[in-house]
Parts: structure tokens; C-alpha cells; sequence
């Protein structure tokens, strides 16, 4: 089933771009408030998937994406679980990994149910970072991925930094491959800042659960289905499509299979 649910919010504003990046890749897409899958949650019975997109949900009141966590980790967990269960995915981005990293659904249970308790803060530099980044990809347990080909997304968050309580959660995460995109320099080594533009442990810009299906990152794909939207698109590598459609597409090509 290749019917994706693009989540609503209050303060959320990314929707119609990560819908359109769907659309782009074959599926077909419908924009739900979180409202009214409180009042009904089998509504996520009908889609194989649910994106929630970038922004600012419930204005980052408490934290960011913490409210939008309460509800997706709370009343909305069950019907979540379900999609996951049947073989769909989910896919956050930005204010969108933040709520699923808070409601628990990211990184999910370790290996033997212990859950791993990262968490998303504020930036290093203790302000919004917009910028460029380049990402080296691990595809071995993703389904968002089919190859390792390094990517190119732009950032827009003020609390992006990736961190864990110890090294032995690190270790596991990287482990299981579970880590997705690094933050890189543009040569493919490990990246200070500003190619790491939070300071996010080990360069972490974006992680996955255990069965692949889950899937949270700080960049936008979904600011870059098109070349023209890359800064040095008219003078730099020659791409058919920008580098996020990616994404989106072995998200619906994993839904077909």
C-alpha cells in the first residue's frame, strides 16, 4: 500500500514538500491533522506509511517536538505500532526526528528490549544553523537507502545535536547500523564545525530502529528533489534529481516490495 499519511500539526510547515516529494516518487499522499487521528487512530489503518514533516509543532513550547512526542508516543503509539507491524514506514524529518526520538519510537528497543536513550538538544554553537551539509550513507539496514552514495541536504534547526548517555550506546547503535547519515567534510572525513553544524556525537545527523523501518533525520530531503535547489547546481556535479528524492523513493519502492 503505497498511500502516505503527511502528519499535521500546529507550527508544522514542511507538509506539502514532503507530500510532493511522495507524489514525486509514485506514491499517493493525503494530509492528516494529528487532531483527527486522536479522535480516530485507525485511521492509519488505511495508509502503509506516515511522514511527519519539519517545522516548529505546537511552536517548541516545552522542547522541541516534544508535544507532537506526546501524542505520537501516547494515544497515537498503538496505531503506529500496527502500521509497522504490517510492514509500513516512517519517516521524520527534522521537528519530525525530534518527535520521534522523544516518544521512544527512535532509536526503538536495543537488542535484548532495553530501550536506547538518545536524545536530540540544542546546537553547540546555541543558535538556528541553516546551511549545506554533506552526508556519508549507511544502507545496511534502512529500507530509505539502497546504496551508500554519499548525499548532499541543507539543515534548518536550532536543536539537531545528537547524543547518548555512554559510549556503550554509541557502540551498539553503530553496531547495528543503525546509524544512517554522518555528517561529513566535503572529502568524506569527520566533520567539525560548521560541516557538523550541531555538534552531534559521532557526526549523527540521522538513525534508524531495528527493523530498518523507522527512519529520523535532521536534513531536509524534502528540500531537494529538484538539481536547481542545490546552491551550485548551474557549476557543480550534474544530477537528474536532487538528492533527497532518493529517499522518498526507496521509501515507496520498500512499500511495493
Amino acid at each position: 500500500m503505497t498511500k502516505i499519511c503527511v502528519l499535521r500539526a500546529a507550527g508544522v510547515n514542511c507538509n506539502d514538500e514532503v507530500a510532493y516529494g511522495f507524489e514525486m516518487a509514485g506514491a499517493t499522499t493525503s494530509q492528516i491533522h494529528v487532531n483527527q487521528l486522536l479522535e480516530n487512530p485507525t485511521l492509519l489503518d488505511q495508509f502503509g506509511g506516515v511522514a511527519i514533516p519539519g517545522g516548529f509543532s505546537y511552536g517548541d513550547d516545552i522542547a522541541a517536538g516534544k508535544v507532537l512526542a506526546l501524542e505520537v508516543g501516547g494515544a497515537l503509539s498503538g496505531g503506529f505500532q500496527r502500521l509497522l507491524d504490517r510492514g509500513g514506514i516512517i519517516l521524520g524529518i527534522c521537528n519530525g526526528f525530534q518527535a520521534l526520538i522523544k516518544s521512544g519510537f527512535l532509536p526503538g528497543p536495543e537488542n535484548g528490549g532495553e530501550p536506547n536513550l538518545a536524545t536530540l538538544v540544542e546546537n553547540n554553537s546555541g543558535h538556528y544553523e541553516d546551511r549545506w551539509v554533506r552526508l556519508s550513507v549507511d544502507s545496511s539496514r534502512s529500507v530509505f537507502f539502497s546504496d551508500d552514495e554519499p548525499i548532499e541536504l541543507p539543515v534548518g534547526h536550532a536543536e539537531g545535536r545528537f547524543t547518548v548517555p555512554s559510549d556503550g550506546h554509541m557502540g551498539r547503535l553503530e553496531g547495528d547500523h543503525r546509524v544512517v547519515v554522518r555528517y561529513t567534510t566535503g572529502d568524506g572525513g569527520e566533520a567539525g564545525y560548521p560541516d557538523n553544524p550541531n555538534g552531534s556525537l559521532g557526526g549523527v545527523a540521522g538513525i534508524c530502529d531495528a527493523t530498518g523501518q523507522v527512519l529520523g533525520l535532521m536534513p531536509h530531503p524534502d528540500r531537494f528533489l529538484f538539481p536547481w535547489q542545490h546552491p551550485h547546481w548551474s557549476r557543480g556535479r550534474r544530477r537528474e534529481h536532487g538528492d533527497g528524492l532518493r529517499i522518498f523513493e526507496n521509501a515507496v519502492k520498500a512499500l511495493r516490495t
